[in-house]
């Protein structure tokens, strides 16, 4: 059986708590290290040769393509994904796929081994019946149905229900401001500098009765459409907010025509879903859950947009929520579950660096580089609609300007504006303020600090958004509210062969922000702390560049629509293999798996008592012979804890080693000859060797006691590792464990996988704490069941977001059993640590000494065992944080109290060559 380790590292904590556990050992650095992309980071390539040699799929754990051969797709969607042109000569149609997620791509798309259908409308109007077959006739080669729509239709049903109402709601904002946003008598500045009056109907909320009204009826002429042409079987997809009446209502239609419910649904949202109290006020917001909830999976972007939409079904419907098998979350209703998944997409990868290859995108970017000669390129394309946050934007780069006078002659904002007409009132009011503030930055700081254009329509053409891209240093887009938004990735692809990466900035409140890790993240509301961020973006080092731009590079270059298709249809292969694990389950329920508690492991207690340095410095004073063991990461460098949704950007002990006060202390502490020290991480022998193993005199240890290096006194001669044997065929463990940990990272955008010699984890840190815990709990209950055979247990760190799997007997008191026994015992030892892995070395501390004492030896003097931060330890003492290790090590080495910056994030001294002379 595997046992389970578990601990919350919460340095608050006061109370027994049952979710913490002895005896647990982790990696505890690399919680920011990013495993897939950082190119420092040298795990990393062990895992690729890893995934390699065992012939490992990395997202497929069960192929969906076999489980759904012969079945056919119909994807549904209120526009269709296709061009439309009309010859003015000829009175011709033509027509071809546009750029667009759900439209058929060239390469992976689920179209080249599955027949597929599209249905929806068409954006020309068709003034005839000839006409309307002839638009039939040309999308026929392409699986297209066209619906057709009369004009009073569209403008009650997309104008009205969908923009004026859904759009604003699903992006959070009440009605009562709906009300204001998007009717009224506006004035606003033209092009020309014209003022111009629109007039629309003020709010009447009777007219919500007549939109709804034309909300259901193209619902149902798309129900109506869809159970002309589906057989059982089938699966149907339905696309956004537009149709969400649609699953239900094609469900009715298929038991009036067959009786029973045979195909099966996806309902995908590309926007936000609201809060439960922002949709609560919607008049028909019960019927659009209900619609949703007939599906047999509804997928979001973001686990925000998923947990709002659980909160409204339960205070809604009171259906409550559960975990499943797999990561997956399940809704009961209507006596089937329904599968509530999270999934990211990227762009196409390959036709967008098919275009970046072409000449008249290079001359394009050049011309724009050579207009703006001697200046940085900030670049941004936004809808001119008040929730992209555009004049959050400009107000920040006026800030930026007036704050940082080097920059006037330094950069230039390109700011795009496009125009889709979708919510003429509310453009007209955001364009309006938008050219004031253009007006009023050319003014104070001259024309040449930006540029602006409107540009009418949905989007930017491709060719010109490249050649911006390749042109910019710095790419911004900070929304109030935002869905689906692939700008952002696509720029940080077009400059993955720059040799000058580019920087991108986004907002907090975008389903971006937890996509790309390497963006820096900024509040658009706080205008002086997003005029900073644009300065530290002009500022920022190429190595912090490069380091930005490869934690995202791997997923932007890999994660196309037709993966994105494949992985929402493994969750529905998974929930139903879930479902039939359960039955077998209940049929044939035995023995089960319990995870250890606290008090069935050991008898920690709260450590109370507070660190007496001067103690602890005089009792150093008097010693002859000192040994030292030190945790890495938390306890020599600081680190962030999981469930803070904003952390800061940090890099691991592959490209983050302490900071050059502490490293100093190290240096001196080493140099006394009376002195053995030893660092003790979790990290591979590489990471921990690229960041402090250049200190003379310093043992370490990687993979937590996996692997010893002594202490070495010459620089130039290379380290030396010797790896213990644990009695364990980790060969084998990792190829039943990596293919789930594949699975569960490719479930969310942030997690990694991290290997050492004698482990192997699965790192949530950097992913949304909420659905990186949900995960996690998941992903424990499989790895029991599949690892049940070999001789490992798993490590779980609910509070610094880690799961491993180890070595049943592999902790970090080895290593201090091995050094306190490989010689007399020193009269001063003194031993550190964070977590829970460290418990070993507090309690292999005391076993040694008693084990001596018992054999007649002399024991130590003086013996310090601290814990990081007031938690139940076997530790005897306590400090409150990193910082005040960083200043105990200080002292001892014969300085002063530090002023803080021992222990700065962004400090980067400290290298190799410091203490070169």
């Amino acid at each position: 059986s595997i046992n389970v380790d578990v601990t919350s590292l919460d340095s608050e904590a006061v109370t027994m708590s049952t979710d913490s556990v002895d005896e647990a050992e982790r990696t505890d650095d690399g919680l920011r290290v990013d495993n897939f992309d950082n190119e420092c980071d040298h795990s990393f390539e062990l895992y690729r040769e890893t995934m390699t040699e065992f012939k490992v799929q990395e997202d497929d754990d069960v192929d969906p393509e076999e489980m759904m051969r012969n079945k056919r797709f119909f994807i549904a969607c209120y526009h269709l994904p296709v061009k439309l042109t009309k010859d003015e000569f000829s009175g011709e149609y033509s027509a071809a796929f546009t750029e667009s997620l759900i439209a058929k791509t060239e390469h992976g798309s689920v179209t080249k081994s599955h027949e597929t259908f599209w249905v929806g409308t068409v954006s020309m109007k068709a003034e005839t019946d000839e006409e309307m077959e002839k638009i039939k006739e040309v999308l026929k080669p392409l699986n297209c149905m066209p619906l057709f729509l009369d004009d009073e239709t569209v403008d009650s049903f997309y104008y009205g229900m969908c923009k004026q109402i859904l759009w604003p709601a699903f992006h959070n904002i009440d009605l009562i401001d709906i009300a204001k946003s998007g009717w009224g008598t506006n004035k606003f500045v033209d092009k020309e500098g014209r003022m111009v009056t629109k007039v629309d109907v003020k709010w009447d909320q009777s007219r919500l009765d007549y939109w709804w009204h034309s909300f259901l009826t193209v619902n149902k002429r798309f129900a109506n459409a869809l159970i002309e042409v589906v057989t059982q079987d089938d699966i149907v997809w339905v696309h956004d907010y537009h149709l969400s009446l649609l699953p239900k209502l094609l469900h009715e239609a298929e038991l009036a025509v067959r009786g029973k419910r045979t195909i099966e649904m996806i309902f995908f949202l590309h926007i936000p879903f609201p809060t439960s109290q922002v949709f609560r006020e919607l008049e028909h917001g019960e019927h659009i859950l209900e619609g949703m909830l007939h599906a047999d999976v509804v997928g979001f972007h973001a686990f925000d947009h998923a947990r709002h939409f659980l909160n409204a079904s339960k205070r809604i419907l009171g259906l409550l929520h559960e975990n499943l098998l797999g990561g997956l979350i399940g809704v009961r209703y209507r006596g089937t579950k329904v599968l509530v998944t999270i999934s990211n997409v990227s762009i196409e990868a390959d036709v967008v660096e098919q275009a970046l290859n072409t000449k008249s995108i290079k001359d394009a970017a050049e011309k724009l580089q050579n207009d703006h000669l001697g200046r940085t390129i900030i670049s941004g394309i936004d809808i001119a609609q008040g929730l992209s946050g555009v004049s959050l934007k400009l107000l920040a780069f006026e800030r930026m300007l007036a704050d940082y006078p080097i920059w006037r002659d330094k950069v230039v904002m390109i700011q795009i504006c496009i125009i889709p007409s979708t919510r003429k009132s509310d453009e007209a009011d955001t364009l309006a303020h938008v050219r004031y503030l253009v007006k009023r930055i050319r003014k104070t700081f001259g024309n040449e600090v930006i540029e602006y254009e409107e540009v009418s329509g949905s989007s930017l053409p491709r060719n010109r958004r490249l050649a911006l891209w390749l042109a910019s240093g710095i790419f911004m887009a900070v929304p109030i509210r935002e869905g689906l938004n692939l700008l952002p990735l696509e720029y940080v692809f077009s400059r993955k062969d720059q040799k000058m990466p580019g920087v991108t900035i986004t907002s907090e409140f975008s389903a971006v922000c937890s996509i790309l890790n390497g963006a820096m993240r900024v509040n658009p509301f706080d205008i002086q702390s997003s005029s900073t961020s644009i300065d530290t973006a002009l500022t920022m080092s190429l190595e912090e560049k490069t380091s930005r731009r490869e934690r995202d590079i791997r997923f932007v270059s890999s994660s196309s629509s037709g993966l994105w298709t494949r992985r929402v249809l493994r969750d529905l292969a998974d929930v139903t293999m879930s479902t039939a694990r359960e039955k077998n389950e209940d049929a044939n329920s035995g023995p089960t798996l319990k995870m250890d508690s606290l008090s069935s492991v050991s008898n920690m207690k709260t450590s109370s008592v507070p660190l007496d340095v001067p103690a602890v410095i005089d009792a150093y004073k008097a010693a002859e012979r000192r040994v030292f063991f030190f945790d890495f990461n938390g306890t020599i460098v600081m680190k962030e804890p999981t469930g803070k949704y904003l952390k800061r950007d940090m890099q691991g002990s592959g490209g983050n080693r302490p900071p050059a006060e502490t490293i100093k202390a190290l240096v001196g502490l080493c140099a006394d000859e009376r002195n053995t020290v030893y660092v003790v991480s979790g990290d591979t022998e590489k990471n921990i060797e690229n960041a402090i193993g250049h200190i003379e005199g310093l043992g370490l240890a990687s993979g937590n006691g996996g692997s010893l290096s002594c202490p070495t006194f010459d620089k130039r001669a290379e380290r030396k590792w010797e790896t213990s044997n644990l009695g364990v065929d980790f060969d084998a463990v990792k190829q039943v464990a990596l293919p789930i940990l594949s699975k569960y990272t490719a479930r969310a955008n942030g997690s990694f996988v991290k290997l050492t010699s004698s482990s192997v984890g699965w790192s949530y840190y950097s992913c949304d704490p909420e659905w990186g815990n949900m995960l996690a709990n998941s992903l424990i209950e499989e790895l029991k069941d599949k690892l049940q055979s070999f001789d490992v247990r798993l490590v779980t760190l609910q509070g610094v977001g880690v799961i491993e799997v180890v070595p049943r007997k592999l902790n970090k008191g080895l290593v201090v059993k091995e050094v306190l026994r490989s010689t007399d015992l020193p009269d001063f030892v003194l031993c550190i640590g964070d977590d829970v892995s460290d418990e070993k070395m507090f309690t292999s501390v005391f076993s040694v000494i008693a084990q001596s004492c018992a054999a007649g030896v002399d024991v130590p003097d003086h013996v310090f065992t601290v814990t990081v931060g007031k938690k139940f330890s076997n530790a005897s003492y306590y400090v409150d944080d990193a910082a005040d290790v960083a200043d105990l090590l200080i002292r001892m080495d014969g300085g002063e109290y530090s002023t803080g910056r021992a222990m700065s994030w962004d400090n980067e001294e400290g290298g190799p060559t410091m203490f070169e002379s």
